[in-house]
């Protein structure tokens, strides 16, 4: 039985209600009752699949659409003070809330896992969704991607775990208090937020230290920066924890991944000492970590081993993580929302080890100028692992230009490195350039955390006329 709605969240108005982290609130809300509305840029998939829930959208930002009633407005890091509906909500005394405080408000009397981690939280928070569904625990879930359809990134659960996706990226994930949290892994990113690894790993802390007291913390024995977490919060609170990974002194060891196309079977060792074999239905070894790292958490709630194994089995992949979109003439086209270096070279690596000797090419969006301006070297170097890349435009998001910040510091990394990269401003163009380069049995990726996304249908339709 769902906790009731909190009387702030009974008509909230969400500024941003088709974003993916907005959304999947939206509809758990909605899922339980209540009166929810909200407005966004543009119309989508995701906005109607929130009407067909009974939900009032708006698109645009005014603040006409603010109803009189309305309980609560809840806003993202994204939403600037200026936006009108904010501001009309400010005038009238209505309760602003943040999203991580909206999300945290509909796990009590819940048993959250929260999933962190630089790479691999939404596929990881997906793996969990998918396989604690197929045992029947009918989980509430909130994940930053859809699964199979606009609005599958949340469901409202009627069994008593819920599973969420926890963003480091403006300290949200402050705000959960989880049973059992996971964390993939601890890198520098999000440059606009933190200016150094002391002050991430000081994040991560301050998460660590929100798990339930008796509650435990899964974590990767294979990443620095996961390894050096570890170590900093030894001893320091009531929980347990459980690492996980290839490094022989991991709790849950991977003895074996074994790549077949685009499944891999994954050998563990439990911390029982048990020797358990299963399928991940996605290509790549770094999604395999994941898997182990759901593995895990399940078995900390108390989950059977075998049956949870058999069960990750059922995912198949989520919206933009190594989605194919199509082939035509012979040339299949997989839209990755990689945009950080480490996850671009994970996705490069996966998709290199399942082509088989075909070709590999990018289009590659760059997502935030902080971003570009800090890592921008790296992304190019990942680059050189594709056989030839187009390179876009900067996606700003939500960020203002930053003077000097542009494509070329990666185009120029890149081309040091050895790659063949083509710059091009024009996105309505790539669909003819992709046509000019590829050749049957090719694999093309649209890679980026922005729009780029859209790109992969007018490839298809270029390359099917």
């Amino acid at each position: 039985m769902a906790p009731a709605i909190p009387a702030s969240m009974d008509r909230p108005h969400f500024i941003g209600i088709g974003g993916a982290g907005m959304s999947g609130i939206a509809k758990i809300l909605a899922q339980r009752g209540a009166r929810v509305a909200g407005s966004d840029a543009k119309d989508s998939a995701t906005a109607q699949a929130l009407r067909d829930l009974g939900a009032t959208v708006h698109i645009g930002h005014a603040a006409a659409h603010l109803a009189e009633d309305a309980t609560s407005v809840v806003v993202s890091s994204a939403i600037r003070p200026d936006n009108p509906e904010l501001a009309a909500a400010h005038e009238r005394g209505i309760p602003v809330v943040h999203r991580s405080d909206a999300l945290a408000s509909l796990m009590d009397g819940l048993r959250p896992i929260a999933v962190a981690g630089t790479h691999g939280k939404t596929t990881t928070t997906s793996m969990l969704a998918v396989s604690l569904t197929a045992l029947g625990l009918k989980p509430s879930y909130a994940i930053g991607g859809d699964l199979d359809a606009p609005g599958s990134n949340a469901e409202h659960g009627s069994g008593e775990i819920f599973v969420a996706e926890a963003d480091e990226s403006d300290r949200s994930f402050h705000k959960y208090a989880p049973e059992v949290a996971i964390v993939l892994n601890v890198e520098l990113d999000h440059h606009a937020n933190y200016a150094s690894m002391d002050e991430i790993y000081e994040s991560f802390e301050t998460f660590v230290g929100r798990i339930r007291p008796g509650g435990t913390l899964v974590i990767s024995a294979d990443n620095e920066g996961a390894r050096e977490l570890t170590a900093k919060i030894s001893g320091r609170y009531d929980i347990e924890v459980v690492t996980y990974g290839e490094s022989a002194d991991a709790d849950v060891r991977i003895l074996k991944v074994n790549p077949r196309g685009l499944t891999s079977d994954v050998t563990v060792s439990l911390t029982s000492g048990k020797i358990l074999t299963f399928t991940v239905s996605v290509p790549g070894r770094h999604y395999a970590h994941n898997a182990v790292a759901a593995l895990a958490a399940g078995v900390a709630l108390d989950l059977p081993p075998h049956n949870l194994a058999s069960a990750l089995g059922k995912y198949t992949g989520v919206k933009r993580r190594l989605q194919l979109k199509g082939e035509a003439a012979g040339v299949q086209v997989i839209d990755s929302y990689a945009h950080h270096p480490t996850e671009m070279s994970a996705d490069l690596e996966a998709i290199r080890g399942a082509a088989e000797g075909s070709r590999v090419l990018v289009v590659f969006q760059p997502h935030l100028f902080s971003r570009t301006q800090e890592l921008g070297t790296e992304m190019g170097r990942a680059l050189a692992l594709a056989d030839a890349s187009v390179v876009l435009d900067i996606y700003p998001a939500r960020e203002d230009p930053i003077p000097g910040v542009t494509s070329a510091l990666i185009i120029d990394a890149a081309r040091a490195a050895g790659a063949d990269v083509t710059a091009e401003s024009d996105q309505a163009a790539v669909p003819d350039v992709i046509a000019g380069m590829t050749k049957p049995g090719d694999l093309v990726l649209t890679m980026g955390a922005g729009d780029v996304t859209d790109l992969g249908p007018a490839i298809l339709s270029r390359l099917g006329s």
